[in-house]
C-alpha cells in the first residue's frame, strides 16, 4: 500500500461536518466515494480534525492508503474530478512515508473566524461570516482573550459533548485584527495550539463577541474560566464563520 498525504478545501455549509455518517452528507463520505470510483472498494479515511456542521477548511489534512503507486498530481486531479460538484477541492497531495498519520503526526492546528461587523444582512459573504449588526470593541476582546492564552482547564469552555479524555489544553495563540474588506470590517481571528476541545474556539469567539459588544467585562473572561462549568460558558458562535485553516507537523509533507 501506498500513503499519500491530502490538503482540502472545503465549503462547509452543505455538509454535516467532517466525519463520515449514515444517510447524511460528509466532507469525509465525499472522498471515500471519490476514492472508490478510482481504486474500487471500502476506503477509510482519516483527517487532523473533526470539523463540526457547517464549519469550513482551508488546509485539512488527511491520509488515505491506496493499492496503486499514483503520482501524487494524477491522484488529486482524479479525486477533484469525481468530487464534481461537491464544494470540496485537493489543493495539493503527497506521498509519504506510512509512519505518517494526518491526526496523530500533528503538533498544531489553527482555526480562523471571521465576523463582518454591518447592519445588512450578508449576501455575498452568507454562510462566510458571522454577521453581527453593531461595532465591536477590539481592546476590551483582546484584553478578555489574555485569559484564555496558556495552559488551562477549559472546562467551561468545552461543550458537553467532547469526548477529549482532559479538558487541559494549552492555547498558543489567540489574536484579533480588525480588516476592512469590500462588504465591511471584519474582526478576524487567529487561534493556535497542538489540540482543541470540542466547540472550544466557538466558545471563545462567543464569549468575546459578548465582550465586544458590551455585554461582558473582559474581567469576567477570567472568572469564567476558572468557574471551569460549561454552564459559566457566554453563547457559542454559529459555525459559519470559522475555518480549520492549518496544521502544521515537524516535517511538512506537502513543502516539495
Amino acid at each position: 500500500m501506498y500513503r499519500y498525504a491530502l490538503k482540502i478545501e472545503y465549503h462547509g455549509e452543505p455538509f454535516h461536518g467532517w466525519q463520515r455518517q449514515n444517510d447524511v452528507p460528509s466532507v469525509q463520505g465525499v472522498i471515500e466515494a471519490a476514492l472508490a470510483k478510482i481504486e474500487p472498494r471500502d476506503h477509510n479515511i482519516a483527517a487532523a480534525g473533526r470539523t463540526d456542521k457547517g464549519v469550513h477548511a482551508m488546509a485539512q489534512v488527511a491520509h488515505c492508503d491506496m493499492e496503486r503507486d499514483w503520482t501524487p498530481f494524477r491522484l488529486s486531479e482524479a479525486l477533484n474530478y469525481h468530487m464534481k460538484p461537491h464544494p470540496v477541492a485537493i489543493v495539493d497531495c503527497a506521498q509519504v512515508d506510512e509512519t505518517f498519520h494526518a491526526r496523530f503526526s500533528a503538533q498544531e492546528r489553527r482555526y480562523f473566524f471571521r465576523i463582518l461587523m454591518r447592519r445588512a444582512p450578508a449576501t455575498h459573504q452568507a454562510g462566510l461570516v458571522w454577521n453581527v449588526k453593531k461595532p465591536l470593541d477590539l481592546d476590551a476582546m483582546r484584553e478578555g482573550a489574555s485569559h484564555l492564552l496558556g495552559k488551562h482547564d477549559f472546562t467551561t469552555f468545552r461543550s458537553t459533548i467532547c469526548q477529549s479524555i482532559t479538558p487541559v489544553k494549552t492555547v498558543d495563540r489567540l489574536d484579533m485584527a480588525l480588516v476592512d474588506t469590500p462588504a465591511g470590517p471584519e474582526v478576524h481571528f487567529d487561534v493556535r495550539a497542538r489540540s482543541f476541545l470540542h466547540n472550544q474556539v466557538r466558545s471563545f469567539v462567543g464569549t468575546l463577541e459578548r465582550v465586544g459588544a458590551g455585554s461582558l467585562r473582559p474581567e469576567d473572561v477570567k472568572t469564567m474560566l476558572e468557574a471551569r462549568d460549561r454552564q459559566a460558558c457566554g453563547p457559542v458562535s454559529p459555525p459559519h464563520g470559522l475555518y480549520l485553516s492549518h496544521v502544521g507537523y515537524l516535517v511538512d509533507p506537502f513543502a516539495a
